[in-house]
């Protein structure tokens, strides 16, 4: 969407507030022995009291408030009193949720406890490909550089990406355009970031895989090489300048 009122900024504030708060609050949540459906149980919880419904339940029909993956799964996992948390693991928490009508998206990967198995540093590499490439947004910047700037940091630091998951426009709808804001340079996507526009920005940083394949679940991702997977999220506003980052309050970089 594009932000042209006061009222409307003061929405996507309030509901990118929600979904901040709520992954901040689902991570310091999260412990060993804890299944990953009593932690989203807890997310859609918090998301009620916010007011907040779940964007994945009211889109997709998705069986969970949350997306939740745990190391190998790339990103859609289901919650399930099956998966439970262990120290060390991988774990993703995607957080999206419609409020008054504004829809807002953010998401982030950590270790869960004593980083055992060594993925702290796919993590810390994806938070700060993040922070470089919404530094480097602005109106009129092309998407495709951004995706470009993404992949190369990715292989800087011996990472590769996920071509087939994307970031995408967000605001009055869950998905809206730009519909593909890739993590690498796609020549034949000519459209530039608009200001006063919102997206959600992520990156899916591998350790091995190019693309996400679904699995027989019908929802959550696997690389198609293997591997692990870190992702994170926000969504902001394109200005003239710096963006500004919406859903600030996940703490997804302290």
């Amino acid at each position: 969407m594009s932000i042209t009122t006061k009222d409307e900024r003061i929405g996507m504030q309030q509901a990118s507030d929600a979904v901040a708060l709520t992954l901040k609050k689902m991570r310091e949540f999260a412990k060993p022995g804890l299944s990953t459906k009593a932690l989203d149980e807890y997310g859609g919880k918090l998301l009620t009291q916010l007011g907040a419904r779940s964007a994945p339940k009211l889109t997709y029909g998705f069986p969970g408030y949350t997306c939740i993956s745990m190391n190998e799964e790339a990103a859609h996992g289901i919650p399930s009193v099956d998966k439970i948390l262990k120290e060390g693991d991988l774990i993703n928490i995607d957080v999206s949720a419609e409020l008054n009508g504004y829809w807002a998206d953010n998401g982030g990967s950590f270790v869960l406890g004593e980083d055992i198995h060594g993925h702290g540093r796919l993590v810390e590499a994806s938070k700060a490909i993040l922070r470089k490439a919404i530094s480097h947004i602005t109106g009129g910047v092309r998407i495709s550089e951004i995706g470009r700037l993404i992949e190369t940091e990715a292989k800087k630091s011996g990472y590769t990406v996920i071509k087939n998951l994307t970031g995408h426009g967000v605001g009055r709808g869950l998905h809206e355009e730009p519909h593909e804001i890739a993590n690498y340079c796609d020549k034949h996507n000519t459209t530039r970031f608009k200001k006063n526009s919102v997206v959600a920005i992520e990156t899916f940083i591998s350790t091995r895989s190019t693309l996400a394949s679904t699995q027989a679940d019908g929802w959550t991702l696997r690389g198609n090489k293997g591997g692990f997977v870190a992702q994170h999220e926000h969504t902001i506003l394109v200005t003239g300048g710096h963006p500004e980052i919406f859903t600030a309050l996940n703490g997804i970089w302290d």
